[in-house]
């Protein structure tokens, strides 16, 4: 075992180092759509059939694109945004950057804190989510052995701390850069439950023999309640595409030059895809079950037949879960331990690395304050997790209200900023039209999530 400043770990030699004096980068456009999918396309599109059953065959389709092409005209914004258009052609490594430099302190302590606040409660959720898998299989084998009158309840709380010492595992990863293989894989399972999904829908619509559902959507008992629904599909749908608040970590692992464009291509291609998957879902989950179209799609066919396939989908969502976590946590990871090493730069603990060889594993560099923050971090999550078992509607909250400023407002501003647009030129107004739309968004998905935390405390 040796002792190594870090700097002294990178390997000496041409072309090993970016402009910036960084290990040379090596992402490529598929490495970047394996991680935006692994992002975006979380267990959420198995609620968009719900979401298009309270909008219809018409409202449904065109909200979802609607909020393709939002997505993808911030994430053009933000992906430029990476490189300062000066002389130096300054990197930007991550989203609280790009604001510190373009729209200054103040606004930069508001971004980071909505950025971390929704990184942090979509851990929680995963946490919560993953263990709501592991018993939804031991339920549906439970049902299939048992009979489908039998008793089988089972609890959260092993299965949370089950996934929270993965985690920890999984924490060892350094950063992005080195997780290309596990967002892959992730990104996989996102195709393979979507898919699983999208099947049983179509092979349940050609069983019934026609297209259950219309054109309005579910009807309600009068127009206040039909209201809150569509408000509540909105925000669903909205909630369900960005993924601004680690665009910019993302784009940081590309290989140089022109690290926008491959990001464009790469967020081009993550939407089209992830489109196409919440058409299928939404509208064939809505043509098979109608107006009974359950908020997870999976839960729709029963815990019962084909119990295996059921299993299997919750099995890859698991997955997608593990590398979604990480995703959303390494931005978190690498400010702290950025500002750690900035703060304490002649701590041995803060920035010594130690070069370790395992029984059967390669050898890998280990940082004892990585290692204590990175398990706290996962910790905190499973903690809460445990003690607010019901977070998921605390975040469909948080969601709206970090939506709307971290995937519009921040984005417009700095390329207002970045590009000198003169305040009431044509395309001032039009993006400034195009933020207040994008917030009455916002507002209707805030609205209605709070309205529906009431009425679940007030049943």
């Amino acid at each position: 075992m040796a002792i190594q400043n870090s700097l002294e770990i990178a390997r000496s030699g041409n072309g090993y180092y970016d402009d910036d004096g960084r290990a040379k980068r090596t992402g490529t456009v598929w490495s970047a759509v394996s991680h935006i999918i692994t992002a975006v396309i979380g267990a959420g599109v198995l609620s968009l059939a719900w979401s298009t059953s309270q909008l219809g065959y018409i409202a449904g389709p065109t909200f979802l694109f609607f909020c393709a092409i939002v997505t993808c005209i911030t994430s053009f914004l933000l992906s430029d945004c990476y490189r300062t258009l000066d002389l130096t052609g300054n990197r930007n490594y991550n989203y609280m950057d790009a604001v510190r430099n373009y729209l200054g302190y103040k606004r930069t302590v508001l971004a980071g804190f909505l950025q971390y606040l929704s990184l942090y409660g979509i851990c929680i959720a995963y946490v919560i989510t993953t263990a709501t898998c592991l018993r939804a299989i031991l339920k549906s084998n439970c049902y299939h052995k048992e009979g489908h009158q039998a008793p089988c309840n089972y609890g959260d709380t092993m299965y949370m701390i089950l996934f929270g010492l993965v985690q920890i595992i999984m924490s060892f990863i350094p950063d992005l850069h080195n997780m290309a293989w596990l967002s892959v894989v992730a990104a996989i399972m996102s195709f393979t439950y979507s898919s699983i999904g999208l099947g049983l829908g179509i092979k349940t619509v050609l069983e019934n023999g026609r297209i259950m559902g219309s054109l309005t959507g579910v009807p309600a008992s009068n127009i206040v309640d039909k209201l809150w629904l569509v408000f509540q599909a909105i925000g669903d749908i909205a909630f369900a595409y960005p993924y601004t608040v680690v665009l910019l970590e993302i784009q940081d692992t590309l290989e140089s030059p022109s690290e926008n464009k491959t990001m464009k291509k790469a967020s081009t291609i993550s939407i089209l895809i992830t489109t196409f998957f919440y058409l299928c879902c939404g509208c064939f989950g809505y043509a098979a079950f109608g107006n009974q179209t359950p908020g997870n799609l999976l839960t729709g066919f029963g815990f019962y037949e084909p119990y295996w396939l059921i299993d299997f989908a919750n099995a890859c969502i698991i997955v997608h879960l593990i590398g979604g976590y990480q995703i959303f946590s390494q931005p978190i990871y690498g400010a702290f331990e950025r500002w750690c090493s900035k703060k304490y730069p002649n701590s041995g603990f803060v920035n010594n690395f130690y070069q370790m060889k395992l029984p059967r594993l390669p050898t890998f560099q280990l940082n004892v304050f990585r290692l204590c923050f990175r398990t706290a971090y996962v910790v905190s999550t499973t903690g809460l997790a445990l003690l607010f078992p019901y977070f998921n509607q605390i975040l469909g909250v948080l969601g709206a209200i970090t939506f709307w400023p971290l995937a519009i407002y921040f984005p417009v501003e700095m390329h207002f900023v970045q590009r000198n647009i003169e305040p009431w030129s044509r395309k001032w107004i039009v993006f400034r039209t195009f933020s207040f739309i994008c917030f009455l968004v916002s507002l209707f998905g805030l609205i209605a999530s709070l309205e529906g935390i009431i009425s679940q405390k007030l049943s």
